[in-house]
């Protein structure tokens, strides 16, 4: 049967319908990227805070919680940059359209990057963005906070990680994979 002389039934034009898609499938890729995030009570519960008795012991807690929590120390840091440049507009207008690209060009791209015919590695971009936002950043006027609130962020993501015990975290099997693939060979 043919559909000769239908009215076709949708209203939008084809280009909607793709839009569409795409930001359903981005939604859906930062919907899988926020899974693996941990919940906050578990990242904050008191009675898995001690001190380590030895460097060997911290060093053993920042590898397996830098790991375990990487997600939710990725959102501190960016809370502690944000809250940093709240007080220089131009600098977070900068920011957030660095994050607006970080998604576009890594985070949420579910096909490989192609420019001028030529397949770019994740690791490729990963470097590209990551120095160009420094360097688009530290052009604001915000050196000095951009720089200290990273300091902060590492100086709260390390000790938290360091007295954080590990002794009661469910490692799943791909976490657990990281971790044996971090460790040195014995």
């Amino acid at each position: 049967m043919t559909n000769y002389g239908t009215i076709p039934t949708s209203s939008s034009p084809q280009g909607t319908n793709v839009n569409r898609e795409y930001i359903s499938r981005a939604k859906a890729r930062f919907q899988e990227g926020l899974a693996t995030r941990r919940p906050w009570r578990e990242i904050a519960d008191i009675h898995s805070f001690s001190l380590p008795r030895s460097f060997a012991e911290a060093a053993a807690r920042v590898k397996t919680n830098l790991v375990y929590f990487s997600v939710n120390y990725a959102i501190v840091a960016l809370a502690i940059v944000f809250l940093s440049l709240l007080w220089h507009p131009i600098s977070l207008i900068v920011f957030l359209a660095m994050l607006a690209v970080w998604l576009f060009l890594y985070f949420l791209r579910d096909e490989p990057l192609v420019v001028f015919g030529r397949l770019v590695s994740d690791k490729v971009v990963l470097i590209v963005l990551g120095v160009l936002t420094i360097f688009v950043l530290l052009f604001t006027d915000a050196t000095t906070e951009i720089l200290s609130s990273l300091l902060v962020a590492v100086v709260v993501v390390l000790v938290h990680a360091a007295v954080r015990r590990t002794d009661n975290l469910c490692l799943d099997e791909e976490a657990a994979g990281l971790l044996r693939s971090a460790s040195p060979s014995s």
